[in-house]
């Protein structure tokens, strides 16, 4: 059977959308006259894809968020689990969802393994998806006979992904409220308040302070140009992005960020905890050092580590082993590289790389929290030194006329 989507009429004239299995065209038309719906349009549910412009492809294949990933493949890993045929788990979870997105992704899959495709063929055509990693455990674990086993990794490790992200975001949320707070009331200050306040002095003859001057100038500056430097600040934005969409120039700023101090740490740890972690998830699933290598090298964001961890395939590839080739690509965690080495003495290679990819996320996580909670005192700091300096400015001045008077 083949999932066709479908734009049909209800009763009330409403149009519905969806997504049906069939043998044809025309018994999806027959089911949807059954449930009272006047169909307007069915087509195959891929062909939709198939028929945009190659340059817009990804802009309209379906895609999931990781936690409603994590949730499918942990319900499939139960499905499979319980000996049902994996047609029926597809078609199951497909049943389970709420989300017609989601929905006609598993009934799309499930049509590819009637026709007598794999899982990860059929996951394959969904790469936006089921990225390679997946599809390579997939793989194994079709080839090995224990793919519920290796389905509840890949949830697991999903869910672990959604969670640190969740974790991340919301440490940032708080700093980034203050941030905004705070530049909105300067800038309000500065636009609508001090010219107020200020306009009263503009006609004497007696010179202002430093500080009164230089913040009616700053004020003035503000109401003339904040228009033009926002303008500008977001062109600069652009214009960066645009110039890093060469590979080149983005490896060579990825560079940088590993020189800078404190930032290099921060990017060597969530890279390489990434990079560790699906290492040990390939390899246990039964994926060879080489191709796990290859695979998890993907996962690296940073180029710089990209390229290195390309060299550390090639240097196991030649007889090396895989510590003396992370320790001689001089980036990756000395951590990391003894638990590496301990793991290939002790032939516990991939606990020893969860082991280390647990140890940096931890120690990620301390350091972030460390650095949050030092950035929000320093924001109140800032904004209070901020305020005093504008009020010290308006009442400098009015010192002064009062000891005039005296």
């Amino acid at each position: 059977m083949t999932a066709y989507r479908y734009r049909a009429l209800n009763p009330g004239g409403k149009l519905v959308k969806g997504v049906l299995e069939g043998d044809s065209e025309r018994q999806v038309r027959s089911q949807l006259r059954g449930q009272k719906l006047r169909p307007v349009e069915v087509v195959v549910a891929n062909r939709q894809a198939a028929n945009q412009p190659r340059f817009s492809l990804s802009l309209f294949q379906p895609r999931i968020s990781v936690a409603e990933l994590a949730m499918v493949t942990r319900q499939l890993a139960t499905l499979v689990q319980s000996n049902l045929p994996l047609d029926e788990c597809l078609q199951a979870a497909a049943e389970q969802s709420r989300k017609a997105r989601t929905k006609g992704l598993l009934l799309q899959v499930r049509s590819r393994v009637s026709e007598g495709h794999t899982l990860a063929y059929a996951m394959g055509e969904f790469p936006l998806v089921f990225d390679e990693m997946f599809r390579a455990m997939v793989t194994a674990g079709e080839h090995a006979g224990f793919l519920g086993p290796v389905l509840e990794q890949l949830a697991d490790y999903n869910e672990q992904r959604q969670y640190t992200a969740q974790k991340m975001k919301m440490a940032m949320i708080y700093p980034f409220i203050l941030v905004g707070v705070a530049i909105s009331v300067v800038v309000a200050l500065m636009v609508f308040v001090v010219p107020e306040l200020i306009g009263i002095f503009a006609h004497s003859d007696r010179e202002l302070p430093l500080l009164t001057r230089a913040l009616i100038a700053t004020s003035d500056f503000s109401r003339n140009y904040a228009l033009w430097v926002l303008v500008a600040v977001v062109g600069l934005v652009i214009v960066a992005r645009r110039w890093l969409r060469l590979p080149a120039r983005r490896k060579r700023w990825h560079g940088v960020l590993l020189k800078l101090p404190g930032v290099s740490r921060l990017v060597i740890a969530m890279d390489t905890a990434r990079f560790a972690s699906t290492l040990s998830i390939l390899m246990a699933s039964g994926v060879p050092l080489l191709e796990s290598l290859r695979i998890a090298g993907q996962v690296l964001t940073n180029l710089v580590l990209r390229a290195d961890s390309a060299v550390v395939a090639e240097r196991v590839e030649e007889g090396s082993s895989l510590h003396r080739a992370l320790r001689e690509s001089g980036h990756f965690p000395p951590m990391m590289v003894h638990m590496v080495a301990s793991g290939e003495a002790s032939g516990e290679l991939e606990t020893m790389l969860q082991r280390s990819a647990t140890n940096q996320e931890r120690e990620l996580e301390m350091t972030m929290g460390t650095m949050m909670s030092l950035l929000e005192p320093l924001l109140v700091v800032f904004m209070g030194a901020m305020v005093l300096m504008i009020v010290m400015a308006i009442l400098l001045p009015i010192f002064d006329l009062n000891t005039m008077v005296r």
